[in-house]
């Protein structure tokens, strides 16, 4: 994905909101620029993709966590093999994952009081492909000291729930 979207949810509505330009594929391509940068590897982004996948985590990776890696050596122009680990790959992601917190702490600092103790007895739901990435609920309860979990079908929750929404309109415009 291109951008990843904070909101607190009020009933049906949106209270306060922020979408930001980081997602997936910018973690995909942190890991693209690090496999250049540390191993002289040029990767394509489904092997950083699946490097995220498999090894990736947003915090307290596992010291022991390795994968294979296949790309092309850029000093001889041939295939070539490496490995990586869980740390570092943790450590790649670090940095727009700092992003990512940043905006859940901007939003909640944006949030009516009224609805902290919601949030906090309700907790923060992880919708989408990126709320996928291994531990990134405890990252998140980390950054923000609420704790966080991942939604039921992550990936297609927000689609239905938007049609369930669109199919209430008629009741939310009368007021319940």
């Amino acid at each position: 994905g291109g951008t990843t979207d904070i909101a607190v949810l009020s009933l049906v509505g949106s209270v306060v909101g922020e979408s930001i330009r980081v997602a997936g594929n910018k973690m995909d391509e942190a890991i693209v620029r690090y496999i250049k940068k540390e191993y002289n590897v040029a990767l394509g982004e489904i092997s950083a993709e699946q490097v995220k996948q498999k090894v990736g985590y947003a915090t307290l990776p596992p010291k022991d966590e390795e994968m294979e890696v296949k790309g092309r050596d850029l000093i001889s122009g041939l295939p070539k093999k490496i490995k990586v680990n869980a740390e570092e790959i943790c450590k790649v992601l670090s940095e727009p994952l700092s992003f990512i917190t940043t905006g859940v702490k901007t939003v909640l600092e944006k949030t009516p009081p009224e609805l902290a103790a919601d949030i906090i007895n309700r907790k923060i739901v992880l919708t989408g492909g990126g709320s996928l990435l291994k531990n990134f609920d405890l990252l998140i309860e980390k950054e923000t000291g609420i704790s966080a979990y991942l939604a039921e079908d992550p990936i297609s929750c927000v689609a239905i729930g938007t049609g369930k929404s669109l199919k209430s309109m008629d009741i939310i415009k009368k007021g319940y």
